[in-house]
């Protein structure tokens, strides 16, 4: 029998910071495959990349298919001397389970798990579809070998989702006040201007780029680039890094370069985006380069089904009413919503990435219970 507050603690344990396994992916195979799961194992890697393990589970045949997603890596755990409990214990103090991945999301994987078992042994043999996991362990590095890869080999063995339920940590401070039903996208970007080195005694014999990067970002960062929807916040953007890589004060530099990142709502499209950059920055000048990277495009799910079942399910279990938002950063649902509807509910999010990761062993109990009543309620609407 799994219980998800023990099975969280043994996910922790198993310290895999991005792309390390450490044994984790044999911990869940083993768990699902004792309740009757078909499991593939995947691991994807590029050239100049490190291997990824990757698993798609799934239990039945027939549709509807409902997934559970998610990811098994975890980031680094930063100062170890700042961690007042050992970040991969999974330790138990004042009602509160400690270790990296607690939050965000081993916590979530674990309640996936015990909600499964649960509400197979109460359907016996009558499941009327199927029910199927897609965890990846490149979710908090750079996601080029994790999900992205599964949804194309399952696309390819003709693996079909209905619905899927990623467990990111959704809730910002107590659990049942929010779930995701969309993310705003994301492009990096990299600007560099160029010019002449020389003497800073003889301006006229150089070519100084810093005051036409200021110009530049100046421009840029002049106008709001709206001011956000009915769905989505005003987009953003946000300057990460500027620098030109000189280490003394008598040298003009002959390139400059600025790094910055907007986080764009639905008004707009990657490809749109950078036609501005590009339309904002020639009219300041051209002698530069630019490099771009959409990491995710703007997505909303329709309500539907699945975000009813969510809503009705936590305020069931909780007494509170989830708001439906698109607020914070990017995850693996915006890859997923060109497969089906999807969207987002898990623990609370305030410790993620921060020294001493924890969540309350409570929130543990009840997302398990939440995730039990969406699967209740679904198959139940599906028969």
């Amino acid at each position: 029998m799994i219980d998800t507050i023990t099975f969280t603690q043994d996910l922790i344990r198993c310290p895999s910071v991005t792309p390390k396994d450490e044994g984790v992916f044999d911990l869940l195979q083993g768990a699902l495959e004792k309740l009757g799961f078909t499991c593939h194992r995947l691991p994807f890697q590029e050239d100049g990349t490190e291997r990824v393990e990757n698993l798609y589970a799934r239990i039945g045949t027939q549709a509807p298919n409902f997934c559970f997603a998610g990811h098994l890596d975890v980031v680094p755990v930063g100062d170890l001397a700042g961690w007042q409990y050992d970040p991969f214990g999974g330790e138990i103090h004042e009602g509160r389970l400690y270790g990296r991945g607690s939050a965000d999301m081993k916590g979530a994987v674990a309640a996936f798990v015990e909600a499964v078992q649960n509400f197979l042994q109460a359907q016996g043999d009558t499941l009327s579809g199927s029910i199927s996991f897609l965890i990846t362990g490149d979710e908090e590095g750079p996601a080029i070998n994790g999900t992205k890869k599964v949804l194309q080999w399952m696309e390819e063995q003709g693996e079909i989702m209905d619905h899927c339920l990623v467990g990111e940590p959704t809730n910002p401070q107590c659990m049942g006040e929010m779930m995701k039903v969309g993310r705003r996208g994301s492009i990096n970007s990299v600007l560099t201007v160029h010019g002449t080195q020389g003497h800073v005694a003889y301006p006229h014999r150089a070519d100084n780029p810093l005051p036409r990067l200021v110009k530049m970002l100046d421009a840029l960062i002049a106008e709001p680039l709206d001011t956000g929807n009915e769905f989505f916040d005003p987009s953003s953007l946000s300057l990460t890094t500027i620098d030109c890589g000189n280490e003394v004060e008598n040298v003009i530099p002959a390139q400059a370069t600025a790094k910055f990142n907007i986080r764009y709502n639905n008004i707009h499209t990657g490809a749109s985006l950078e036609e501005w950059i590009r339309k904002t920055l020639d009219e300041v000048d051209t002698n530069y380069t630019l490099k771009t990277r959409i990491s995710g495009e703007s997505f909303m799910s329709p309500q539907d089904i699945l975000t009813d079942l969510i809503a009705s399910a936590t305020e069931k279990v909780t007494g509170v009413a989830p708001e439906r938002s698109t607020s914070g950063g990017t995850s693996d649902a915006r890859f997923i919503t060109h497969s089906c509807t999807v969207a987002e509910f898990g623990l609370v999010g305030q410790t993620m990435h921060k020294v001493d990761e924890n969540v309350k062993v409570e929130d543990l109990t009840n997302l398990s219970k939440i995730y039990q009543a969406i699967l209740e309620d679904y198959f139940k609407e599906a028969s």
